[in-house]
């Protein structure tokens, strides 16, 4: 009997690491149906037909549209809705959630209520830093999840201290990593026009910055100490920034000013990100994605925070933790174009294989679980 998944997500990274496991559950459908569910978390104009296309998925089965409002009213949204989709139109034999966004730990809450595992891809990050709404989701999501999944070694090593069970721990590599190939591949095979094609035909040599952790955004004096670290380093290489709404508006609330060098753009498709920053110089970025993804693609990358739940794009990676002092960010930035930066190796099963390993072991728990039931 086939097994049914919900694949949940909320916002557009999420649908970015369900699009592999997508892809490798239609290879398997003798043996699955999924059903994808769009918790409405972020509202984003560019979530289009032609944003599910390019990750060569189908649209989502159901939106629960519960996006808004503050942390607690939005996870209660999400929760009254997917509750209600499961009692009343189609209950899962399995939730499957991504990552650490409110919808992850709001749909997880519901499913183990009604008696429905949950799978937790990206499992067992840490940053150590509880300030963060997303370490927050992390441990809760976790301490509830029947089947772990993770991308790197911390993740097994965190979730063994915190008492999870070894033979429901699996590291399996990274689904983000496995969109990011596809989507390499898809970019490659297409000339795109558009913004990045005009900016890389204008700057042949230039670096990437994107902003938008509230503690570094949020700040009038944390983001003006970033924004003059960036114009002292966009002196010697020009920094295009695609500035997230929240970050241009106070950017321009504080006053601030990026000089001739920082070129803004609004915020870009993903394929025309990709096509942007895989050719950078430098990438400098507050984003846990785009420190896996720089890696993925040997991009150098300086993330600008204190800490880091990725470990592995340090250890292993290109990626190189300033924190937000400006002198450090200028110096570790010059490094990177005198050609000083950090040369990294892929990390371990970042192959473009991690969903095929996902739903093989699946299939594998979910048929184990059934047998054993009375």
């Amino acid at each position: 009997m086939k097994k049914k998944i919900h694949l949940v997500g909320g916002a557009r990274p999420n649908f970015m690491k369900l699009a592999p496991i997508v892809r490798a559950l239609d290879k398997q459908q003798e043996r699955f149906e999924y059903r994808i569910v769009h918790t409405g978390q972020h509202y984003d104009r560019e979530m289009s037909d032609v944003f599910f296309d390019e990750l060569g998925i189908p649209k989502p089965d159901f939106y629960l549209e519960a996006g808004g409002g503050s942390h607690a009213q939005q996870t209660a949204k999400i929760m009254v809705a997917y509750e209600t989709l499961c009692n009343e139109q189609d209950k899962p034999d399995l939730c499957l959630v991504v990552g650490d966004v409110n919808s992850t730990i709001a749909c997880s809450l519901v499913a183990k209520k009604l008696g429905v595992a949950v799978a937790h891809v990206e499992a067992g990050l840490r940053s150590g830093d509880r300030a963060m709404p997303e370490e927050i989701n992390r441990l809760a999501t976790d301490a509830i999840s029947d089947y772990f999944f993770v991308t790197e070694e911390s993740g097994e090593i965190n979730l063994l201290k915190e008492g999870q069970p070894q033979e429901k721990v699996f590291f399996v590599g990274h689904v983000m990593i496995d969109n990011l190939f596809y989507q390499r591949d898809q970019l490659s095979s297409t000339e795109l026009a558009g913004q990045a094609a005009e900016l890389k035909a204008k700057y042949p040599r230039y670096g990437v910055v994107t902003l938008h952790r509230p503690s570094n955004v949020d700040d009038q004096a944390a983001l003006t100490k970033l924004i003059g670290a960036l114009r002292e380093v966009a002196a010697e290489l020009p920094l295009i920034f695609p500035v997230h709404p929240r970050t241009r508006g106070n950017i321009e609330k504080f006053g601030i000013e990026l000089g001739d060098r920082i070129i803004t753009t609004p915020p870009l498709s993903y394929m025309e990100f990709l096509s942007l920053w895989k050719d950078a110089a430098i990438v400098m970025t507050d984003s846990g994605g785009l420190q896996e993804e720089t890696t993925g693609l040997g991009v150098p990358c300086l993330t600008l925070r204190e800490n880091t739940e990725r470990p592995v794009t340090i250890s292993d990676g290109t990626n190189t933790l300033v924190g937000t002092s400006p002198d450090m960010i200028v110096r570790e930035a010059r490094k990177v174009l005198a050609g000083q930066g950090k040369q990294g190796r892929q990390p371990k099963f970042w192959d473009g294989k991690a969903a095929e390993r996902i739903v093989d072991i699946l299939y594998r728990e979910l048929d184990r679980a059934t047998s054993s039931q009375p």
